[in-house]
């Protein structure tokens, strides 16, 4: 167990906060999804009503540690006031004067946020004299952002070298309900992994296989087990360096006494776009110079019957062309089933498929959507996460 906020003294404290600010923006820089920003509201009021002196930071894209204006957090700060609706003041520089000077001037229960942390080269090398110069800002650390807690970076892991540290809600949320699925699940206990690459998640195959009581498997990465059995994909995406690996594990999961569930037909296209002509195909009757492109309708009634019962499920990975409107179908559809589970737990695993929940308004329906893709995925591998580790034990 990590220390939560909740186990610090934070009263007339500054209290450094990681956050997540990684929001998409228009050209003109105005903020095209809040969500991220919001989902941090809960740790940051927590602290603003307990009297700290929040002091905010956060990375934003990739400005290869280079101080670029069009990576500036200046829009975030000002999200921040209307959510907060107080003024939430924006410093000038990372670590430089301005940083400074508004740390050593905020009031109990007032708020600041810091430039860019990736401004700094150092920040993504871990760089000890910077965290160190991080953490000098402040008293006490917090780290509310999971999606880069798969990151030891200065601001994610670092600074928890030199200040007393916890865990926001946002974090402590993931590790609790994640962590209870993985290590303690009701079951039946459903997986269901998408995308397009066997070898982005081999390592959950491998872990969950030896958790779940069925494993779905959809996307591009089912090609490469139909190849595994022998079957012929057409055109699919197919990685023909892993077909060993799939037959393995089949085995495995046979061995184990899995259900591991692939697409009994498929939606296949000769040309790659959405406007594409289409059919449907059996899985064991991709014809030549075809390419699947998503589960089929019998598909979509398999995924329903194996789901029906499931207690506890976490979904990684689109089982189509999800950005493709015309072969989104089938993770809908996944969405669509998952929001009608009566009394089950489930689990979101970020990304694309979050992106289903949410198109489908089905977010309130499900227990857990995660916020960082990568953190969730290494999550699900059973890896430790840099910026959950370097946090102080309860």
């Amino acid at each position: 167990m990590k220390k939560s906020v909740e186990d610090l003294e934070v009263a007339g404290k500054r209290v450094l906060v990681r956050c997540d600010f990684n929001v998409p923006q228009d050209e003109d820089g105005n903020i095209t999804d809040d969500r991220r920003i919001r989902e941090a509201l809960k740790t940051i009021k927590y602290l603003l009503e307990h009297k700290a002196r929040v002091i905010l930071c956060s990375h934003l894209g990739r400005p290869k540690g280079e101080v670029n204006p069009k990576y500036s957090l200046k829009p975030v700060a000002k999200r921040l006031s209307e959510l907060l609706n107080m003024e939430v003041k924006m410093a000038d520089d990372v670590i430089g004067e301005s940083a400074h000077s508004l740390a050593s001037s905020l009031q109990d229960g007032e708020a600041m946020l810091i430039e860019n942390v990736r401004y700094d080269a150092r920040e993504e090398k871990n760089d000890p004299e910077f965290s160190k110069e991080l953490a000098s800002l402040a008293e006490l650390y917090v780290n509310d952002a999971f999606g880069t807690a798969h990151r030891a970076h200065s601001s994610t892991a670092g600074v928890a070298d030199y200040l007393p540290s916890a865990v926001g809600y946002l974090i402590k949320k993931e590790i609790d309900v994640m962590g209870k699925a993985l290590e303690n699940p009701e079951r039946p206990f459903v997986a269901i992994l998408g995308g397009k690459k066997v070898s982005d998640k081999i390592s959950v195959i491998e872990n969950l296989i030896d958790k779940v009581d069925s494993l779905i498997i959809g996307g591009g990465m089912s090609y490469t087990f139909f190849k595994a059995q022998g079957k012929e994909v057409g055109t699919s995406i197919c990685e023909l360096d892993k077909v060993e690996l799939a037959k393995e594990l089949l085995a495995k999961a046979a061995e184990k006494g899995v259900k591991l569930v692939l697409p009994v037909d498929n939606v296949v296209v000769q040309e790659f776009s959405n406007d594409a002509a289409s059919k449907v195909v059996s899985s064991n009757e991709i014809p030549e110079g075809w390419q699947g492109v998503d589960v089929g309708p019998k598909t979509i009634e398999l995924y329903r019957e194996v789901l029906k019962d499931a207690k506890t499920v976490v979904w990684n990975g689109p089982v189509g062309v999800f950005e493709f409107d015309n072969f989104a179908k089938g993770t809908n559809e996944v969405a669509k089933i998952l929001s009608e589970l009566d009394g089950a737990t489930t689990i979101i695993g970020g990304g694309d498929s979050a992106a289903a929940i949410e198109k489908g308004g089905y977010s309130d329906k499900m227990t857990h959507i995660s916020t960082g893709g990568g953190a969730s995925l290494e999550f699900l591998e059973g890896k430790i996460l840099p910026g959950i580790d370097c946090i102080q034990d309860a």
